[in-house]
């Protein structure tokens, strides 16, 4: 753990220790307002001051047990108990480290969101297309992984499993929270089905993730919407070219414009397409912000820049590279089947140790 971290924590339980000295002084417990507002701040951080008793308790034996490593005149079976202690201890305080980190984050508001995932074929191609839609499946199965519901939006196939466009509403209690780190450009690198020669090519795919937001997050005035009305087209069935289902809505002010035709009712259609709109708007008006940042702090790294490349697919390789964090794993045929939560964490706890640096 380093250092500024485990200071902060340090101070938290002396903060702990402050409040509980102080609401068993008489003069305290005479004012209820202040006994009130004293004990919410102790409950708020109980458990964080807890989770630090014990890890000096474990620092402590840690430290005994390295003394009977090293003093030579402890026997073999007492030099073995003390090396198996030593490596359980090792991984309680790395768990403990791992739950203080998350405890000290602040915490995102919109984690909890439902969300909206955009996926669009960049370079490459009809296998830029393919790749888009083994990135829309792989998150699919991750999200099914994690109890959540994917429905899509709208879609735009190529065959054979492949998208220029797809877009889907995933709704679920921390949903936010697991896609926000997906934003990107995703490159594959592989010998597509098309390559006679057998060379590998190399394809991008962009992944926006934008959290839904309410009906009071942003206000549309309704004399801001042109709202078309077109037939749906798709693979086939009753509906499709015979009726004006499907809805194009576009926010003359921004110049926003969504479209949904996945349902067969207009009025279905056109309540997704708002929900998509909104948060569109609230994105577009985020990115507009952090571009403004940028320019002012030109050193700043990560401000959600679509066109950095945030991560590599290698199928030679069997291959998975996520260039935030250096993190390579040799599990690609799993990744892709929805096993991300190495992926998720890796990334998860660099926002982590940023966030609490910088909050110190």
């Amino acid at each position: 753990m380093d250092e500024p971290l485990r200071k902060k924590w340090e101070s938290i339980a002396s903060r702990f220790d402050e409040l509980t000295s102080q609401l068993m002084d008489p003069s305290v417990i005479g004012q209820p307002a202040l006994l009130v507002k004293l004990n919410k701040e102790r409950t708020e951080i109980e458990s964080v001051a807890h989770l630090f008793r014990r890890y000096q308790d474990i620092v402590k034996q840690l430290d005994e047990a390295s003394h009977m490593l090293t003093d030579p005149s402890v026997g073999s079976e007492l030099r073995s108990l003390a090396t198996e202690e030593s490596l359980r201890l090792d991984e309680e305080r790395a768990e403990l480290e791992a739950r203080v980190l998350e405890h000290l984050t602040p915490k995102d508001p919109r984690d909890d969101k439902n969300l909206f995932l955009e996926i669009r074929a960049g370079t490459g191609g009809d296998e830029a297309a393919l790749f888009a839609g083994d990135l829309f499946r792989m998150y699919v199965k991750f999200a099914e992984r994690r109890k959540l519901k994917v429905e899509i939006v709208e879609a735009s196939e190529t065959g054979k499993g492949g998208y220029k466009t797809v877009i889907a509403l995933i709704e679920g209690k921390g949903g936010y929270g697991l896609f926000k780190y997906e934003s990107g450009v995703h490159r594959v690198q592989r010998v597509p089905v098309t390559e006679a020669a057998g060379r590998i090519h190399t394809s991008t795919v962009t992944v926006a993730v934008m959290p839904e937001v309410d009906e009071v997050d942003v206000q549309i005035d309704p004399k801001d919407l042109r709202i078309d009305t077109f037939c749906s087209s798709g693979a086939g069935g009753q509906s499709v070219n015979t009726t004006y289902s499907a809805v194009r809505i576009t926010h003359i002010p921004t110049g926003v414009v969504v479209s949904c035709q996945d349902e067969r009712s207009q009025l279905k259609n056109r309540t997704k397409a708002m929900r998509t709109l909104r948060a569109r708007i609230v994105e577009a008006e985020r990115e507009k912000q952090e571009a403004e940042i940028a320019q002012t702090r030109k050193a700043q790294v990560g401000t959600g820049d679509r066109s950095e490349k945030i991560r590599t697919y290698n199928f030679p390789q069997n291959r998975v590279t996520d260039h935030r964090v250096g993190l390579t794993l040799h599990k690609l045929e799993h990744v892709l089947a929805g096993d991300m939560d190495e992926l998720i964490e890796a990334l998860r706890a660099q926002r982590d140790h940023a966030a609490v640096a910088e909050a110190s």
